[in-house]
């Protein structure tokens, strides 16, 4: 596994020490391309004339929140939302929502729980470091898109004792019952969608509903009991038309990695 931590010292953007291509040549043109694809949401197919809606507010949703550049306000990366742990500072999302091949880690991001028509009601948590597995960081190799997302405390408080956190539910099987939340870039509030999980293969799989454009990359697939089995990104790194999202399916792939981030 491989986790990659800002600096102590964050007075400057940091970016990832492999060069970024000459067209990229400053930080926030290199920060705009990452959000560019981190930011494709999901996908198409046959979504059964289903289609997400506002989310109403809930306590329970506001564990899910935007990654956005330095402030609520900034631009937009993905969803991501929070998951319980000994620290109690962890998020997970999708590993091409903070990691990019051709530009590294994602700096200076920002998750806002709740978030809704600019109101922040428990504020920003900055990130503080993202755990990949390698072949993400080396391949960007589909079966691994998934990322743990370590937040820094606010007022002396970590982010899950603010809003609280989803288990991790992993080796479930498909055909479970889910909702996926997450929030689009072109709207401030978040939708959400409830359906049944597919096999996509062995090793991912989909979910058919209509609404999941850019910046919903991330959002949790939550069971009935509130387990988070999934995050929109995977097969195409989460669709490629709004109307079926793909995840990869949460194993032991994903238990090991949750394992060394909240080592």
């Amino acid at each position: 596994m491989n986790e990659r931590a800002r600096p102590e010292d964050d007075t400057e953007p940091w970016m990832p020490s492999r060069p970024a291509p000459s067209a990229r040549a400053g930080r926030t043109a290199a920060m705009a391309a990452l959000l560019l694809a981190a930011a494709i949401a999901c996908g198409g197919g046959q979504d059964g004339g289903r289609t997400a809606a506002v989310a109403p507010q809930n306590p329970a949703w506001d564990r899910v929140g935007t990654l956005a550049v330095r402030t609520p306000q900034g631009p937009r990366a993905c969803t991501a939302s929070v998951v319980q742990s000994p620290r109690r500072n962890l998020l997970v999302t999708a590993a091409h929502c903070v990691q990019n091949r051709r530009i590294g880690l994602l700096d200076g991001l920002v998750f806002t729980p709740g978030y809704r028509n600019g109101s922040s009601p428990y504020g920003s948590w900055p990130v503080k470091s993202v755990t990949v597995d390698p072949r993400w960081s080396a391949g960007a190799d589909p079966e691994y898109d998934v990322a743990f997302v370590t937040v820094g405390p606010r007022d002396g408080r970590q982010v899950e004792d603010a809003v609280g956190g989803n288990p991790l539910g992993t080796d479930q099987g498909f055909g479970l019952a889910v909702s996926v939340t997450g929030y689009p870039n072109e709207g401030d509030e978040p939708i959400t969608c409830s359906g049944v999980t597919a096999s996509q293969s062995p090793t991912q799989e989909r979910f058919d509903c209509a609404g999941y454009t850019d910046g919903t990359s991330g959002s949790p697939w939550l069971t009935t009991n509130g387990r988070v089995i999934g995050v929109i990104g995977g097969y195409q790194e989460g669709g490629e038309t709004p109307g079926t999202s793909y995840s990869i399916t949460f194993d032991e792939r994903v238990t090991e990695l949750f394992q060394q981030a909240a080592a």
